[in-house]
């Protein structure tokens, strides 16, 4: 892919546009090994070599990254008072990474970073209905009349009841005298309505205490990953993603 110089420096997290020419101005950017003072110089990112202050440019066109969420980060690109999912990308920041979707503040587990639009619209469009399977923990007994009917769609307030969802896997933590009983179960849905898993329970008396993403289409968490790492996803993984 062919790209002006400043945009791919840009991109790649070395500042903004206008900062980034006036480094190429200065003198300290080599394309194949010769200086290049050219901001729009169009440059071929699959061939190219960049080198700034002695240092290769890894530059790709789009980029693929798996979090392990950490509970009290917020998914946005930005914000000015809380940390986001963006800022534990610790790798050189690109400025046009975003979340495919969005776990909630309290949500931990998957969270796919990208800049790659054209995916996260058929991860995220309704009609694609990619499944998202997350392990839940409530405070109740998850009874077979529960199961059954958020397997069968639940009214939560909503123009129309929630999609079928499959509930699985489903066990007692706790239950002893003087503590409340703990179930824990996983739950794949299709839809990304807000906060859809605990108004389900919700409309059943059931509280949410513990959500984490196991998975999301094709994708797995990695279970070698603690909560806040990252790493980039596998040439495999993308495919199947992009399938």
């Amino acid at each position: 892919m062919k790209a002006r110089l400043d945009k791919i420096l840009a991109d790649s997290g070395l500042g903004t546009r206008s900062s980034v020419r006036d480094l190429i101005k200065s003198g300290t950017v080599k394309v194949n090994n010769v200086t290049e003072k050219d901001p729009g110089k169009k440059v071929d990112t699959d061939c190219d070599e960049i080198i700034v202050r002695g240092e290769h440019i890894d530059f790709r066109d789009k980029v693929y990254y798996m979090l392990n969420k950490p509970a009290g980060v917020i998914t946005a690109t930005e914000d000015k008072k809380q940390s986001t999912v963006i800022d534990l990308i610790k790798d050189k920041k690109r400025r046009d990474l975003f979340p495919v979707g969005r776990l909630d503040k309290d949500t931990v587990g998957l969270l796919i970073i990208t800049n790659d639009g054209d995916m996260a619209h058929r991860l995220l469009a309704p009609g694609k209905h990619v499944k998202k399977t997350y392990l839940v923990r409530v405070d109740g007994i998850i009874t077979s009349e529960i199961k059954s009917g958020i397997e069968s769609g639940v009214d939560i307030g909503d123009e129309k009841p929630t999609a079928p969802a499959e509930l699985c896997e489903i066990q007692m933590l706790e239950e002893s005298e003087g503590k409340p009983c703990i179930s824990e179960a996983e739950i794949t849905i299709t839809e990304g309505r807000y906060h859809e898993i605990k108004r389900m329970f919700e409309a059943f008396g059931l509280n949410v205490v513990y959500l984490k993403r196991l998975s999301m289409g094709s994708l797995k968490l990695d279970e070698n990953l603690e909560e806040g790492e990252w790493r980039f996803l596998t040439d495999k993984e993308i495919q199947s993603l992009q399938r």
